[in-house]
């Protein structure tokens, strides 16, 4: 069989050089190409480069457009405001894609899902084993404990970070919602500052640090009278969401048109 034509959108930033280093490494998978947004530095560099992994005779564009017209499928960790427009021409070009970006606005968001009505996209605001493991697992235990159980997330960023929560955190917000048979939208503390009162029984809070050079760590809290439970994923090296991004790659281009997640692509 043909290697799988992956591209990468988005190649200019932390975790599209990693992804790049990903596909061109495995098994199976050809790398395509690369696009960042028009005017970047970046544009015009060799892939492998930008990647650490030396050249590769790819440079780095930014037409998804034609990057999408010669792969199997895509990969897209760019930003919030472009993820849709490149759903949307996804969609036109009858291209799979895979997405990473978190962030989206509720009308990016609804651009998205109206594409996956053509081709299959996995969305998932984390692409690691352990994350996807830690929904399962908040999941079943927001529902097993009593409403008397207050529950926290907490997560924690580089810096450079542009969105709090981060989406895993608010994946995992989700997850323990579910659980507990609501709506997150209804429960969700997302922040408090000043005099704000005794905590409302059954919200779910966040709280977002951001800080140095800390690739995500997310806790869950369970905080109950006289006892406290943790769950907690420590991720140390962004190779973990490359690997399973490029995972999801492969899976979805066997797939109906359809919104999926990493739940279906792990078979969870």
């Amino acid at each position: 069989m043909a290697d799988i034509r992956m591209g990468v959108i988005g190649c200019g930033g932390r975790m599209g050089r990693m992804l790049i280093a990903e596909v061109a490494a495995a098994e199976g998978c050809e790398l395509s190409g690369g696009t960042t947004a028009p005017g970047s530095a970046t544009v015009g560099s060799d892939l492998g480069e930008l990647a650490g992994v030396g050249p590769i005779g790819l440079v780095a564009g930014s037409a998804a457009g034609e990057l999408l017209r010669e792969s199997d499928v895509a990969i897209e960790f760019s930003v919030a405001a472009a993820t849709a427009s490149h759903a949307t021409l996804a969609a036109e070009l009858g291209k799979p894609l895979v997405i990473g970006t978190t962030g989206l606005t509720t009308a990016e968001t609804a651009a998205v899902e109206e594409a996956a009505k053509r081709i299959p996209i996995v969305w998932a605001a984390n692409t690691s084993l352990g994350i996807n493991l830690l929904l399962g697992l908040v999941e079943q235990v927001a529902a097993r404990l009593g409403p008397d159980w207050d529950i926290e997330i907490m997560e924690m960023h580089h810096r450079g970070k542009a969105d709090a929560p981060s989406g895993t955190a608010l994946a995992l917000g989700h997850a323990a919602a579910a659980g507990r048979g609501v709506a997150l939208d209804r429960v969700a503390q997302r922040g408090r500052d000043g005099i704000t009162g005794a905590r409302r029984s059954g919200d779910i809070g966040f709280a977002s640090l951001r800080g140095g050079d800390a690739v995500g760590d997310h806790h869950v809290i369970f905080a109950g009278a006289g006892e406290r439970l943790e769950l907690s994923h420590r991720a140390t090296n962004r190779a973990i969401y490359a690997k399973g991004a490029v995972r999801a790659a492969r899976w979805v281009i066997d797939q109906k048109p359809g919104l999926y997640g990493m739940k279906e692509v792990l078979g969870l």
